[in-house]
């Protein structure tokens, strides 16, 4: 091992010079390489790869202020709940109804759960993120420490994935976590749970809005998502110990029932369902929800509370606007003459 970095460190200097790039020269990059070569990757290709990959600071600022930390729930639903959004999300409903329709039969997720995720994430592809992949997970992998174990792990499922794929790892763009296309898919998640489900023979979560949602079902799916599931609702709080046990962790760790026995009214719920409590600084006040499992599914996309509540009201509202158009499309005079323009197809219509 130790001669395999040597070698590698040499060549990094032969060829470019230790002030060539961010990452040429580093003892624990040259290790890295190393441990890559191990697995079948030239090691002639890395150090190219390494040499060309930058450093980038605003990465790191990011990535230590993310919106979940410093937004109370009251201004984080005004950024991902508001009616542009909703617009969007029926828009883009619209425009991928069949691919919505065939991953709801195939997974059994609703379509607006795909939507919203998809809302929330990029805003339905239009922010899917400018950093260069291996430079955001190079610089998070080398110079995060705190998290570099994490970011060393889908750095080497980035260069897994771009080689199985057929993929230039210096082509591929996202977030600047390293998340990639509609969804924002790590590398790992990629590997684990996209699909082709275009059939086209590639996974492309860039471009191809069929493979994504087909992805994002197939996540949600594999997550344990449950059909017609329940996923939060509002709740009262009436005791001082169920103030304190709010908040306390993203698992289940109560039964509805136990929940009601120390000071909790919702409604709509059985006692036997497992169950959370989550406490929300809304714009008119402190806001408790019971969060259900399909609530905590949503949080194995992104471990946040405040996401999952946001994905969720994202979603009802973009199914409620859809189930608007689709009864205004039903009763006009003319049929689909007038409503097809606006309504969504497959939309619920509730009479």
């Amino acid at each position: 091992m130790a001669v395999g970095i040597a070698v590698t460190a040499a060549l990094l200097y032969a060829l470019y010079g230790l002030a060539a790039a961010d990452f040429v020269g580093r003892p624990e990059v040259d290790a890295y390489v190393e441990q890559m070569v191990q697995q079948g990757f030239a090691r002639a290709d890395l150090v190219k790869l390494f040499k060309d990959a930058e450093h980038k600071q605003s990465i790191i600022d990011a990535i230590s202020r993310p919106a979940e930390k410093v937004k109370p729930w009251s201004e984080y639903r005004d950024v991902f709940v508001t009616d542009a959004r909703v617009a969007e999300g029926v828009q883009f409903w619209r425009d991928n109804a069949a691919a919505l329709a065939r991953a709801q039969q195939e997974y059994s997720v609703p379509p607006e759960i795909v939507v919203a995720i998809i809302g929330v994430e990029t805003r339905y592809g239009r922010n899917a993120g400018a950093y260069r992949v291996i430079d955001a997970l190079s610089t998070l992998a080398f110079d995060y420490p705190s998290r570099s174990d994490f970011f060393r792990n889908e750095l080497t499922q980035f260069l897994l994935m771009t080689r199985e794929e057929g993929l230039d790892p210096r082509s591929l763009t996202g977030s600047y976590a390293g998340a990639m296309g509609y969804g924002q898919f790590m590398p790992s998640s990629f590997r684990n749970w996209a699909v082709d489900f275009d059939g086209d023979g590639k996974r492309n979560i860039w471009s191809d809005p069929e493979d994504a949602i087909g992805s994002v079902a197939n996540y949600f799916r594999q997550h344990g998502w449950v059909a017609d599931g329940q996923v939060v609702e509002p709740a009262a709080v009436k005791s001082e110990q169920g103030v304190t046990m709010a908040n306390e962790s993203l698992s289940l760790q109560y039964t509805v029932g136990q929940l009601r026995a120390l000071g909790v009214a919702v409604e709509g719920v059985s006692d036997a369902a497992e169950a959370g409590l989550y406490r929300m600084d809304g714009s008119n006040g402190i806001e408790y929800w019971v969060g259900l499992h399909n609530f905590y599914v949503i949080t194995r996309y992104n471990h946040s509370s405040m996401y999952a509540l946001a994905v969720h009201q994202l979603g009802q509202a973009i199914a409620g606007r859809a189930t608007e158009l689709a009864m205004a499309d039903s009763e006009s005079p003319r049929g689909n003459v007038d409503g097809a323009r606006d309504a969504v197809p497959g939309a619920p219509v509730t009479q």
